[in-house]
């Protein structure tokens, strides 16, 4: 069993940040559903590369990033339950597109 130290420096998500004036989204998704596509009814998720990134990411690094965020996504298990842990989103407020939760957290 890894000790906490050890688990919350594993990079087990990819994370992107898009800054425009002073705007800053950060992109997080799960690794193993990057470049993959879900859909379910109406609702789409596109975890495309060129949005989230090919960075992998530690828990503390993500934490870090969202610190600055003025907007983000989250796509996959692990980025949304980090997420809400974390306190940015709220539990009613994830979606789950063909299994697959999703969440965006907006600052005003």
């Amino acid at each position: 069993m890894m000790a906490m130290s050890e688990e919350s420096e594993e990079k087990e998500m990819y994370l992107r940040a898009h800054e425009q004036g002073k705007e800053r989204l950060i992109a997080v998704c799960d690794c193993e559903i990057l470049g993959r596509r879900f859909s379910e009814g109406q609702l789409r998720l596109d975890v495309s590369p060129d949005f989230f990134g090919c960075e992998k990411a530690s828990r503390v690094e993500v934490e870090a990033a969202l610190a600055s965020a003025t907007m983000a996504n989250f796509a996959g298990q692990k980025a949304v339950l980090y997420a809400i842990s974390l306190g940015y989103v709220e539990e009613d407020n994830v979606l789950s597109i063909d299994g697959i939760l999703c969440a965006q957290m907006v600052r005003m």
